[in-house]
């Protein structure tokens, strides 16, 4: 006779999203949005954490907080956590040394295995480029010898007030047009580029574009978590010969 083990309110949900408070839409595609999943997700907002001090200057006593709430994501019973900012690579040791269950902080931990995949330089689009630092890299274990080329969106109108400013309300499709904009640009001037990562995590709805634009592929945070999940959720395969 089968038994299932219980201990908990609530199952089933198998990836665990830390969010920053914000305020700002999130459309399909987004990590915020619950369609964007194929699967089931949890989302756990970080009290403290901001915009503010998340992208524009690091506080790094969120920290703490970061690691509390993977802890209570890990007892809910996810199989891997991640968060909505690529920013938060710089607390991606300590909250994958806190669990049991695989962390991914940020989009920015694929460049090493795109740089290895594409032996070329690779594209960083971040939600701002003032602010992503040597540190950012080193932590996502982006090496010197890795090249690469970042463009920002902070000087883009739409992006910015909605994204960096936290505005309530957004046009979708301009946001589509800075983000082609600034990968051209990027790539205009840098073109040996082979590849995109899109740092953001919001930048998600916006790759088909990107890849329709500029002919390049793009990894993008619906890439990684797509990745994760079928690390942690294997499909069982037949013994039989498939026919």
């Amino acid at each position: 006779m089968m038994k299932v083990k219980g201990g908990r309110n609530f199952y089933g949900p198998v990836i665990g999203v830390l969010l920053l408070e914000t305020k700002f839409p999130r459309i399909p595609g987004d990590v915020g949005n619950a369609y964007t999943y194929d699967f089931p997700v949890i989302f756990k907002v970080v009290k403290g954490a901001t915009l503010s001090n998340v992208v524009f200057q690091t506080d790094e006593s969120l920290k703490i907080a970061f690691i509390e709430a993977a802890k209570e994501l890990e007892r809910e019973g996810v199989k891997a956590i991640t968060t909505s900012c690529g920013f938060t690579v710089l607390f991606q040791d300590d909250m994958a040394k806190a669990v049991h269950v695989p962390v991914f902080a940020s989009s920015l931990l694929m460049v090493p295995l795109v740089y290895r995949l594409v032996q070329g330089r690779i594209g960083i689009i971040t939600a701002n480029s003032r602010n992503l630092t040597q540190r950012h890299l080193k932590a996502a274990g982006i090496t010197e010898d890795i090249p690469v080329a970042i463009a920002g969106l902070e000087t883009r109108e739409e992006f910015s007030r909605v994204i960096l400013y936290n505005g309530e309300d957004a046009d979708p499709e301009k946001i589509e047009r800075e983000v082609i904009e600034t990968a051209k640009d990027l790539l205009n001037k840098y073109p040996d580029i082979k590849a995109f990562v899109f740092e953001c995590h919001n930048l998600s709805p916006f790759s088909h574009a990107v890849v329709r634009e500029t002919g390049l592929p793009v990894f993008d945070f619906y890439t990684f978590v797509q990745f994760v999940y079928n690390a942690v959720v294997k499909r069982r395969w037949p013994y039989d010969l498939g026919f």
